[in-house]
C-alpha cells in the first residue's frame, strides 16, 4: 500500500517499460531494465531515487478507488494529497512539502493533462490501464522544465500481452458513489497491437453535517482511451495514444438551502478534456533516436454563484533526443518546445501564452562497479520569464547490502494565476498578475537504503529553498492578488521506511517529518507554511496469496497543521485513520470490499466548513485539513477475461 520498490530513473518517458521489464528481468525477479531511465540501466543502478508503484500496488488501489488515483498517489510516502476546492472536490499532489503547483504529473512521459494540470485532473484519471507510476521528488527541471520544480509523477500505460485480456470492474460506495471501468488489449495482426480503456464515475451531493452546503460534491464523468503500440523487427517502437473526459461536478447550497449571506450559492463545473500523443525509439548506427510529442485541449466552464467562467488550457509539447553508451559512459541530448496557453472569455486580463524552446543533456559515468556519478542540464528560453538553467548532480554508491544516493538540482516555475486557493472561487476577485518573478527552488537529498533477505530499510533527508515563491495575499475586502514573498521558503524533512515480508505477508511502516516555513505575512519573523503537518506516518500490513485473494490493514497519522484564515481555530487537530480490505478470487472473478477511515473522522465534526462571511477570494469555506467524507465503504466485481490463466 505504502510500499513502493525504491528505484531509480532520469526521464521516464517510453510507454514500452513495461514489456523491457519482462524481457529482461533476471531469473529471481529482482533486476530490471527499463527503457523509461533511457540510459537502459537497471533500475536499481541509476542515481536518483525514484519511487515505483507496480501493478501489484495498483490493483489494490483498484479495489479502492477505481474512478481516480488520489490514493494511488497520496498513500506514498513524502506525498500528500491536498483539497484545493472543498466545494468542488479539486486536490493537488504535494511533494515532500511543496505546493501541488510544482508536481508535474505526466502520461507515457507525455503532459497530456496540460503543462500545469488543474487540481481537479488529479480526480479525473482512472487506474484501470496503468502497468507502474513512477515518481521523482525534488527539482526534476533539468529534464522536464518549468512544470517540475517540485518533482514528477508519471503514469505508465499497461502493455498488451501476446493474448486478448479485458477487466471489468464494478463499484458502489455508501456515499452514493458508482464506478464501472473496463480495459480490453490484444495484438491486431503483424507487429501491432492495441488497448482501450473506458469508464463512467458517478458521485451524489452530500450533506452530511446538515448546514445545507455539500461536504462532498455530485459529479459525473465519461472517459474513453484507445493505444496503439508497434515494435518492429530491428527494435524500433512506436507508441500512439489519444484520450477524452467529459464531466459535470455540482456542490455549493444544496436546493432550497441558502449561505450565510441568506442567498443560495451554487457551484458548478463543466469539463472537456481531448488529448492525443506519440513517442518513437528509432535505433541508429551511432545510438538511438527518441522522439515524442503531445497535444492537449481543456475547456472548463465553472459558476461560482452569479459569476461564470469560460476558461480553455491547450498545451502542445515535442521533444527529440538522442542517446548512446560507450564503455562505462553514457549519454542523452535534446530538443524540446512546449507551448501553454490559457484564454478565458470572462476574465481576458489572465490570459496568458507561455512559449518555451529548450536544450538539455544528461551523462552517466561508472567511476566503479558500485560508484555512479551522474550529471544532467536544461536550458529554457520561456517566452515570458526568459532563459533559465537547470543543473542537477547525482551520486551513487553501493557498497553491499547498502545503497547511498545523493543528488543536487535547480528548478524554477513559470507562475499562473492558478494557484491551491483560486481552485475554490476562481479568478472574479483576483488583480491581474503584475511583475511577478519566476520562482526558483534549489534542492538536495540524501538516501540511504539497506536489503537483507526480507527486510528493507530506506531513509531519506530532503531540503529545498524556493526564492520569489508566490503567495495569495488579501487587496482590500473583496479583492486578493498574487505576489513573490520575500525571503526564501525552506523545507526540511525525513523519510523513513520499513518493510518485512514473510511468505504471504508483509508489513510496511513509514514516517515523514517536513519542517516549511515562509516569512510570515505581517513582515516580521516567519511561520510555518500552513496546510503542512510537521508528522505523518503509516502502518500497513497484508496477506496476499495469487489466485486466492488478499486482507489488509491500514493506519495513517496526520499532524497538526497551521492553518490561514480560519476563525475557528489557527491550528489543526491530528488525527488518526483506520482502513481495511479484503478481495476473494474465484477463477478471474474477484470480491472486493473496502473501509476506508473507519474512525468517521470528518473536520465538520470539529468545526464548521462554511465561513461566517464570504472570504476576500470569493470562497465560502475554510480550507480542509482533514477528511470531509468521513467513513467510506465500498465494494465490487472485478471480471478478467483472456489472457494467461
Amino acid at each position: 500500500m505504502v510500499a513502493a520498490v525504491l528505484a531509480s530513473s532520469v526521464t521516464l518517458s517510453p510507454t514500452w517499460a513495461q514489456e523491457d521489464r519482462d524481457d529482461a528481468a533476471s531469473e529471481d525477479g529482482e533486476e530490471i531494465i527499463v527503457q523509461a531511465t533511457r540510459s537502459g540501466r537497471s533500475l536499481n543502478d541509476e542515481p536518483i531515487r525514484v519511487e515505483v508503484l507496480d501493478r501489484e500496488e495498483i490493483e489494490e488501489k483498484l479495489m479502492m478507488t477505481p474512478g481516480n488515483i488520489a490514493m494511488l498517489v497520496s498513500e506514498t510516502p513524502g506525498i500528500r494529497t491536498q483539497i484545493t476546492s472543498p466545494s468542488l472536490g479539486a486536490a493537488s499532489i504535494r511533494m515532500q512539502g511543496m505546493k501541488g503547483r510544482y508536481t508535474q504529473l505526466l502520461a507515457d512521459g507525455l503532459p497530456l493533462y496540460g503543462g500545469q494540470a488543474p487540481a481537479i485532473g488529479l480526480l479525473q484519471i482512472p487506474p484501470t490501464d496503468l502497468g507502474q507510476v513512477e515518481v521523482i521528488k525534488g527539482a526534476a527541471s533539468a529534464l522536464y522544465g518549468p512544470s517540475a520544480l517540485g518533482g514528477v509523477i508519471n503514469l505508465v500505460s499497461r502493455r498488451p500481452s501476446a493474448e486478448p485480456e479485458a477487466d471489468v470492474v464494478l463499484n458502489a460506495t455508501s456515499r452514493s458513489g458508482r464506478d464501472a471501468t473496463g480495459y480490453a488489449a490484444a495484438p491486431i495482426g503483424g507487429d501491432w497491437s492495441a488497448s482501450m480503456t473506458g469508464g463512467y464515475d458517478r458521485q451524489g451531493r452530500q450533506d452530511l453535517n446538515g448546514d445545507g452546503w455539500a461536504d462532498m460534491p455530485a459529479y459525473r464523468r465519461w472517459t474513453v482511451r484507445p493505444r496503439l503500440f508497434w515494435k518492429g523487427s530491428s527494435g524500433a517502437r512506436l507508441f500512439l495514444t489519444a484520450g477524452a473526459m467529459t464531466e459535470r461536478r455540482e456542490g455549493g447550497t444544496l436546493p432550497g438551502r441558502s449561505a450565510p449571506d441568506g442567498q443560495p450559492f451554487s457551484q458548478m463545473l463543466d469539463s472537456q478534456r481531448f488529448d492525443s500523443g506519440l513517442a518513437a525509439e528509432i535505433p541508429l548506427m551511432s545510438g538511438t533516436l527518441n522522439i515524442r510529442a503531445s497535444a492537449m485541449t481543456q475547456d472548463d466552464d465553472h459558476r461560482s454563484g452569479d459569476t461564470i467562467e469560460d476558461n480553455r488550457r491547450r498545451t502542445v509539447f515535442g521533444e527529440a533526443s538522442l542517446s548512446a553508451r560507450s564503455g562505462r559512459t553514457s549519454w542523452l541530448a535534446g530538443i524540446a518546445f512546449q507551448a501553454d496557453i490559457f484564454r478565458s472569455a470572462d476574465f481576458p486580463g489572465f490570459n496568458y501564452s507561455y512559449t518555451v524552446p529548450a536544450l538539455f543533456a544528461q551523462i552517466e559515468h561508472d567511476m566503479l562497479d558500485d560508484l555512479t556519478l551522474a550529471g544532467s542540464a536544461r536550458w529554457d528560453a520561456h517566452s515570458e520569464y526568459g532563459s533559465q538553467i537547470s543543473p542537477r548532480l547525482s551520486l551513487l554508491y553501493k557498497p553491499g547490502r547498502w545503497t547511498l544516493r545523493a543528488s543536487l538540482g535547480r528548478g524554477f516555475y513559470a507562475p499562473t494565476p492558478f494557484v491551491e486557493e483560486i481552485e475554490e472561487a476562481g479568478l472574479s476577485r483576483l488583480e491581474p498578475l503584475d511583475r511577478l518573478k519566476a520562482e526558483t527552488a534549489n534542492t538536495a537529498s540524501v538516501d540511504i537504503g539497506y536489503k537483507a533477505g526480507p527486510l528493507e530499510a530506506d531513509v531519506t533527508l530532503f531540503g529545498s529553498n524556493i526564492k520569489d515563491a508566490v503567495r495569495l495575499e488579501a487587496d482590500g475586502p473583496d479583492r486578493v492578488k498574487l505576489a513573490n514573498v520575500a525571503g526564501l521558503t525552506r523545507t526540511r524533512g525525513a523519510e523513513l521506511l520499513l518493510r518485512y515480508r514473510w511468505e504471504a505477508f508483509s508489513i510496511t511502516g513509514s514516517y515523514v517529518y517536513v519542517d516549511a516555513t515562509e516569512q510570515d505575512p505581517s513582515g516580521i519573523g516567519r511561520r510555518t507554511v500552513p496546510l503542512t503537518p510537521r508528522h505523518t506516518g503509516g502502518l500497513v500490513g497484508m496477506w496476499e496469496k495469487e489466485g486466492r485473494g488478499r486482507v489488509g490493514l491500514e493506519a495513517y497519522y496526520t499532524g497538526r497543521q497551521l492553518l490561514e484564515d480560519n476563525p475557528y481555530r489557527s491550528r489543526s487537530s491530528p488525527y488518526f485513520e483506520l482502513g481495511a480490505m479484503g478481495e476473494f478470487v474465484i477463477g478471474k472473478v474477484s470480491l472486493f470490499v473496502n473501509a476506508e477511515n473507519l474512525l468517521d473522522i470528518r473536520q465538520t465534526k470539529h468545526d464548521p466548513l462554511l465561513l461566517p462571511r464570504r472570504a476576500p477570494d470569493g470562497a465560502w469555506t475554510v480550507d480542509a485539513w482533514a477528511p470531509l467524507e468521513g467513513r467510506v465503504v465500498n465494494g465490487g466485481v472485478r471480471i478478467r477475461f483472456g489472457g494467461h490463466e
